[in-house]
């Protein structure tokens, strides 16, 4: 993996910073956005060059009552009854865009599982665990960190379980 350079340490997301901080190896991918791009996280496959299954997307979902972060490749998408499951809950639906940028100091398609403002329950989907590292947003439309599973699941405290579906 590629080191941090001076910049992402001084002036980097909250993302990035949190990495630093816990001395966790990662790569940083920097591409153009394009706003009318269909799917943030397959343009991000594209940009990078990158098989989309090794791409997450982060989404935000409301557990009985309990915002919960989802972190699943962007070829498929969140199975909600899953999740809930996963943490122990019955119920799960989309939180609102808002709350979720509010709670997570991200806006929508540049929310990172980490860093986030608050700390919430973390699911990540078992299919990351068949790949040396996964690509997950930096905390800004444009930027993605690759980092190993492991690192990902340790740094957020995440639960691995299958909640992803194709």
């Amino acid at each position: 993996m590629a080191k941090k350079s001076k910049k992402n340490q001084q002036g980097g997301t909250p993302a990035t910073v949190a990495l630093t901080a816990a001395g966790t190896p990662y790569t940083l991918h920097s591409y153009d956005h394009d706003p009318s791009h269909p799917s943030y996280g397959e343009e991000a496959a594209e940009a990078m060059g990158v098989s989309p299954d090794r791409v997450f997307k982060t989404l935000v979902a409301d557990v009985d009552g309990t915002l919960t972060v989802a972190v699943v490749p962007v070829a498929g998408q969140l199975d909600l009854k899953a999740l809930a499951s996963a943490v122990g809950g019955k119920r799960a639906v989309m939180a609102d865009p808002t709350l979720a940028e509010r709670t997570t100091g991200y806006v929508r398609g540049g929310i990172s599982p980490l860093g986030q403002r608050k700390r919430l329950p973390t699911v990540l989907d078992t299919s990351a665990s068949a790949h040396p590292t996964i690509c997950v947003s930096a905390g800004r439309r444009g930027l993605e960190v690759e980092l190993s599973p492991e690192d990902l699941t340790h740094l957020t405290n995440a639960t691995l379980a299958p909640i992803g579906r194709a």
